[in-house]
């Protein structure tokens, strides 16, 4: 729409007026000018508030079960950690920085193209640990709880059983599914989180591919924090969870 007003107003238009000047009728402006001079202001708007105030992201995946399921769109807020010029990624203004128990979109430090959502268990300087499926943090296990309840949940193509539990990391308290697998050995545990940087996990805690594998995240690759489920389209019924809709993410 841009480049359709800024050719009119450079070269269409003034060799409109001249042949309307010659002929001696009135020029007009076309239908496609008109659209598109109407709308730059919108497009305009929708691309400052994707930049800098809020974006939709999509989940393709259940590392995050059962606090997103796949089919939820998200309403992720950027300027939670600080206003960043797009492209450049270059932040301009400090808004804040992510707490532990945020659910935080980033992007993956190997591949910059690709978003990746996780909750942030680890601040700088933490040291995170996991025994025997509790979460641990500088020593201290990290409040939580079995309900009692089993569920079936698929991953890479396998099914296996895991346990619902609650877990309380500083303000956020949320559900995890953990199994009866062995907690998996990382190199990024048992020691302090670098300076600047954030060690995160899903909430589908033996089927999610995390900080344990990925590593620690550079204050520099957090995109925003997650909010709230606007849609959701669930793939197995092919309709929507209308009761998700709408709903905080904790």
């Amino acid at each position: 729409m841009a480049a359709i007003w800024a050719l009119d107003v450079l070269w269409l238009k003034p060799r409109r007026e001249a042949s309307a000047i010659a002929s001696g009728e009135a020029a007009q402006e076309p239908a496609l000018v008109e659209f598109s001079r109407s709308f730059l202001p919108i497009v305009i708007v929708v691309l400052l508030i994707r930049s800098f105030a809020y974006e939709p992201f999509r989940i393709p995946s259940s590392s995050m079960m059962p606090t997103l399921r796949v089919g939820d769109f998200i309403f992720v807020s950027k300027f939670s950690y600080g206003l960043r010029l797009p492209v450049l990624n270059t932040k301009v203004l400090s808004t804040g920085e992510p707490e532990r128990g945020d659910v935080a979109v980033f992007r993956l430090p190997s591949d910059p193209g690709t978003n990746y959502i996780k909750r942030v268990v680890g601040l700088p300087g933490d040291v995170v640990s996991m025994r025997n499926k509790q979460l641990w943090i500088n020593g201290e296990p990290v409040p939580s709880a079995l309900l009692g309840e089993t569920v079936e949940i698929e991953c890479g193509g396998f099914w296996f059983d895991a346990q619902v539990g609650v877990e309380t990391l500083g303000d956020h308290s949320h559900q995890v599914y953990l199994s009866e697998q062995r907690d998996r050995p990382s190199p990024f545990l048992d020691r302090p989180v670098p300076p600047g940087q954030y060690l995160v996990m899903g909430d589908n805690r033996d089927c999610s591919r995390d900080g344990r594998i990925i590593g620690y995240i550079p204050e520099s690759s957090m995109v925003g924090r997650a909010v709230r489920i606007w849609m959701n389209w669930d793939a197995e019924s092919k309709r929507p969870l209308w009761h998700r809709i709408g709903d905080p993410i904790r």
